[in-house]
């Protein structure tokens, strides 16, 4: 099989692949409001604004960099996110990464913070991002 420039074989077809700067943000402060642009309650390291632009909305991410993160309620990440949030300031190559309500949620994901992250397309989502 041969791949183009910016795709990368997953699970046996090609995938867009990106190279983002991540940020995070937070509920309480941060810009993050009670309900995502889908109108969604964004769930915490599972939700992400993107520019739909670039990234469409409904889409389900892989974020390698965050497979084994801290969870909220226990257990550790496994890379999957959801493409349910847009930013102000999110435009082109960037990411925000949703972390939970206060500051203190950011702890786990701080590495990330300002770092390129690699993102692949899993798929698609309909209605709002499920809750894990």
């Amino acid at each position: 099989m041969t791949q183009t420039p910016g795709q990368r074989v997953v699970q046996g077809s090609f995938v867009p692949t990106w190279l983002l700067k991540a940020t995070l943000y937070h509920g309480r402060g941060g810009g993050a409001g009670s309900r995502d642009s889908l109108g969604c309650k964004p769930v915490a390291m599972r939700t992400v604004a993107v520019d739909p632009t670039l990234i469409p909305k409904r889409t389900i991410l892989f974020i390698a960099e965050t497979v084994g993160l801290p969870l909220p309620g226990g257990g550790r990440h496994d890379g999957y996110w959801y493409a349910s949030d847009t930013g102000g300031s999110i435009k082109g190559s960037r990411i925000d990464l949703f972390t939970g309500a206060g500051s203190g949620s950011m702890k786990p994901a701080m590495p990330l913070n300002l770092k390129k992250v690699t993102i692949a397309k899993a798929g698609k989502f309909d209605g709002c991002p499920p809750a894990k």
